[in-house]
């Protein structure tokens, strides 16, 4: 049977790819991604092996990056933070990102007692400024990544399931869905197969330029010693060992830090890209 729902619209690919800002920033995202992936291919130095005869040597043809005050080599260090910080901000985002949709669509669509529960809920979580919440939620848990991550998420849904409810409210009513109650067609079947496929789109954007927040986040909390501990390689922490460094070896903070806005830079246009690309499609 067909669905009563809208037809999604096809996505031109060829379109897609005409734009530079997506093109741009999809290239950079791969050639970072597919970089600290083959870290270990590209780069002979282990990230964590200390080598104390060779510390704060500058760049040379050896030590692209050069290396840092543990004669760790920095470039070695940055590929395996790439990998890290990436992974890092693609599932402390999908966590929220899948309770925030599943809340703002109960709300939205039930509506009554259950909505008032949750967007008071949504209400206290946005009453504290994000790295201000996430900071007291490590405080209370400890340091660690798997505090991070408890901390992102809970302090990441509300805003997701905000946008979901809204978009819910002004399309529950439409005559699709009228249509389908008549029918006799259940509150799962409306939800799942007529309302949120046509509504998930902005959460969806929204999760891109997220990604980029959480990555920042990350390593604003390791550099204050709160996400992921040494000796494991973090831009954060990378560039908080070398800020002693910061008039004598230039590079120990420079390095990691052009890392973390050529990253910054790519899912910047990705998202922007994907979000012109997909309200031009609609």
């Amino acid at each position: 049977m067909t669905s009563l729902s809208p037809t999604a619209p096809r996505l031109a690919l060829p379109r897609w790819f005409k734009h530079l800002g997506l093109t741009l920033g999809t290239g950079i995202v791969l050639v970072v991604l597919l970089a600290s992936l083959m870290a270990s291919f590209i780069t002979p130095y282990d990230p964590i092996e200390q080598e104390l005869s060779n510390t704060v040597q500058p760049p040379s043809p050896e030590h692209w990056f050069g290396t840092d005050n543990f004669g760790r080599d920095i470039f070695s260090r940055a590929l395996h933070a790439a990998k890290l910080d990436l992974m890092i901000g693609v599932l402390a985002v999908l966590f929220p990102w899948l309770i925030g949709v599943a809340l703002g669509a109960l709300s939205g669509y039930l509506g009554g007692f259950v909505d008032t529960v949750i967007m008071r809920t949504v209400d206290t979580f946005t009453a504290f400024p994000f790295l201000v919440l996430v900071i007291g939620i490590i405080a209370i848990l400890g340091p660690g990544l798997v505090s991070m991550y408890v901390a992102l998420t809970l302090a990441g849904w509300s805003a997701y399931a905000r946008i979901i409810r809204g978009e819910i409210l002004a399309l529950k009513k439409s005559d699709y869905v009228t249509a389908a109650r008549a029918l006799g067609y259940g509150n799962g079947r409306i939800m799942f197969r007529h309302i949120l496929p046509n509504v998930v789109t902005p959460a969806i954007v929204y999760m891109m330029s997220d990604i980029t927040l959480t990555i920042l986040s990350t390593t604003a909390l390791s550099f204050l010693g709160l996400g992921v501990q040494p000796p494991t390689a973090e831009w954060g922490s990378m560039i908080a060992e070398g800020k002693e460094f910061i008039f004598s070896a230039w590079w120990l903070i420079v390095m990691p830090g052009l890392a973390l806005v050529t990253v910054g830079v790519g899912l910047s246009l990705l998202g922007d890209g994907l979000a012109d690309v997909l309200r031009t499609e609609d």
